[in-house]
């Protein structure tokens, strides 16, 4: 792949079907409660990316055996029943955000040991402050930055105290997800409250439904922000030892906006609305803007007919699905009228600060731009510029601008948009380009 990649626009409405890679969040979610459980759990349809290698990597090097066979993208993990068997190791999280955080709180379950984790510049801005700090109070000794963020170093001297704990959670909700995982494998009952609301409730739910999968009881308190965990109930691998790992959501946006920027039809199977990801919503939003989007047995199909009439822009609040925001922002040079995005300042810690990454791009490409803290405006400017798209190492800035460049903006196939280092898209979707590739060269299959 070369580098920029001249993104080729589709010269023909797309018809096709997408099978999509297995979602991030889940796979790391089930390889760490899998690790956790009792007896082997085998995970169906998983991602390799770099962000779950990272994740096999680390339990690897605490002594857990995984068992990788990316051909038939299953990965087999030896549960240890709550067990750390390595008592002192060296970890890198990369800039994986989400392994990043769970791997810290699964260290501090071991009954003795010392761990370092570290990762790249970036993973040393991210913040982890709410964790490190709700880790402290239940006894854990934790040496980190100035920030109280990477590097970590981590002395469980005797494992993770129960009691009560208040965890500020609305940087990451991932930081709330990994506390309550491990929380199971406390001395004693674990009752955590929320300083304030999170960002991405729908991540947390996720969480509590995949710890319930791996034999957790359901759990209940009178507040919605307040979780009672039960100490003493082991995880146990899922009936039958297999665990199929949906979709990625997320990465389905992408595809499902495919139709508004080309035109045609496009099935993305097997992402249903009643799965565990809330950003399978984003389909909502754009049914919004007037694309058809419907439900089938088979999966979410979204179409858009040839019309004189356009797409309009919306208003909406991202703050639960905050990753697919950069899908409608990419296109929203498309839409009829402006287009405006709220609920997304947290977002400025990620990769890179994606409301800023975002605006100025979008300026490069002649697009009228109103950037706030927690928001981005985008007034769609009748000439769109030939561009360079520069992708601050974040695969959801490369992969969502790809999508705008599929549109046929000079009516003669020509390339008119390149992405600069496709390559970081492996993070999460290593195959995107080949899969946009396939679609843009498919005949029509749907009807």
């Amino acid at each position: 792949m070369c580098n920029p990649l001249p993104i080729q626009p589709f010269t023909h409405p797309v018809f096709g079907a997408v099978s999509l890679p297995g979602s991030k969040s889940i796979t790391n979610r089930a390889l760490l409660l899998a690790a956790m459980a009792e007896g082997t759990t085998r995970l169906g349809n998983a991602l390799f990316s770099d962000d779950t290698l990272i994740m096999i990597r680390a339990l690897k090097d605490l002594g857990i055996p995984v068992h990788e066979d990316r051909e038939s993208k299953t990965i087999e993990v030896e549960g240890q029943g709550g067990v750390i068997p390595v008592k002192t190791a060296e970890i890198d999280v990369g800039n994986a955000g989400t392994a990043a955080r769970f791997l810290a709180a699964f260290c501090c379950v071991a009954a003795r040991g010392k761990y370092k984790l570290d990762g790249v510049p970036q993973m040393r801005r991210r913040p982890m402050a709410g964790l490190v700090n709700a880790l402290r109070s239940l006894g854990i000794r934790i040496k980190a930055s100035d920030i109280d963020s990477f590097p970590l170093e981590i002395d469980t001297a005797s494992g993770l105290q129960g009691g009560e704990v208040t965890i500020d959670a609305r940087a990451s909700s991932q930081m709330l997800s990994a506390l309550l995982m491990v929380a199971p494998l406390a001395r004693d009952d674990l009752r955590i409250r929320l300083a304030k609301e999170t960002v991405s409730r729908p991540f947390v739910n996720m969480t509590e439904a995949m710890m319930h999968q791996f034999g957790q009881p359901f759990y209940h308190t009178k507040s919605a922000n307040t979780f009672a965990v039960v100490a003493g109930t082991p995880y146990r691998a899922p009936a039958g030892g297999i665990y199929p790992v949906e979709g990625d959501a997320t990465a389905a946006s992408y595809f499902l906006a495919l139709p508004a920027v080309v035109g045609g039809e496009i099935l993305v199977r097997d992402l249903r609305y009643s799965g565990l990801q809330g950003d399978v919503d984003f389909a909502e939003i754009l049914a919004a803007t007037g694309l058809e989007v419907k439900a089938t047995p088979e999966g979410l199909r979204a179409r858009r007919e040839p019309a004189p009439t356009s797409l309009r822009g919306v208003d909406r609040d991202f703050t639960a699905i905050s990753d697919t925001f950069l899908t409608l922002a990419a296109i929203a040079p498309l839409l009829e009228g402006p287009t405006r995005i709220t609920g997304i300042s947290h977002t400025r810690k990620q990769e890179t600060d994606r409301v800023h990454a975002m605006s100025f791009e979008l300026r490069k490409l002649g697009q009228g731009i109103g950037e706030k803290d927690d928001s981005l405006e985008i007034h769609p400017a009748p000439l769109i510029r030939d561009t360079e798209i520069k992708t601050y190492d974040d695969h959801r800035i490369a992969m969502s601008f790809a999508i705008l460049g599929s549109h046929d903006l000079r009516g003669d196939g020509r390339p008119w948009l390149n992405i600069k280092d496709p390559h970081c898209c492996a993070k999460t979707f290593p195959d995107f380009f080949d899969v946009l590739k396939t679609l843009r060269t498919a005949r029509k299959t749907l009807v």
